[in-house]
């Protein structure tokens, strides 16, 4: 059976420990998380999780099931299939010596990215988009040289109807 990435939005209330709950469940089953990204939504009360998987068919299945059964958790839903909005956001400190800051510049130009700190030896750039795009401009700035990188994982939304 083919594995594929599923993208679970899931809505829980806003407490310590939902979190560990839900990581718990992922391990004690061995199931992997590739990304995980957590915040309070409009609501105080709720926190909106946006975790990354990938399984089989079954096993997407029987992890949505325990999602479900967790106490705290609202509601969740598999994105994977369904027309919604997603984005990652990665920092990137790239090493900027003189004769590559311009090389820098128009590739932060190209990818509609921000330079959000400068340094004597260090640019550091954001980049928002999905991973092809970020995935995209690590590997023209690699050869320049990436000091470190800090992403955040897919977030994502429903669309609304057209």
């Amino acid at each position: 059976m083919m594995e594929e990435k599923h993208v679970f939005s899931i809505l829980v209330d806003n407490e310590p420990g939902v979190l560990s709950r839900i990581a718990g469940l992922f391990s004690g089953r061995g199931f992997n998380i590739e990304s995980l990204c957590v915040a309070e939504t409009t609501d105080p009360l709720i926190s909106r999780i946006t975790l990354v998987t990938t399984g089989a068919p079954p096993i997407i299945e029987q992890i949505e099931k325990q999602l479900n059964k967790l106490i705290n958790v609202i509601k969740v839903h598999d994105l994977t299939g369904k027309e919604f909005v997603h984005r990652e956001m990665a920092l990137i400190k790239v090493v900027a010596k003189a004769e590559h800051r311009a090389e820098i510049l128009r590739t932060v130009d190209i990818f509609r990215c921000k330079v959000v700190d400068v340094g004597r030896e260090h640019y550091t750039l954001e980049a928002t988009g999905d991973e092809g795009k970020i995935n995209a401009i690590l590997s023209l700035l690699k050869p320049i040289g990436i000091k470190e990188i800090a992403r955040t994982g897919i977030i994502a939304l429903f669309r609304d109807p057209k």
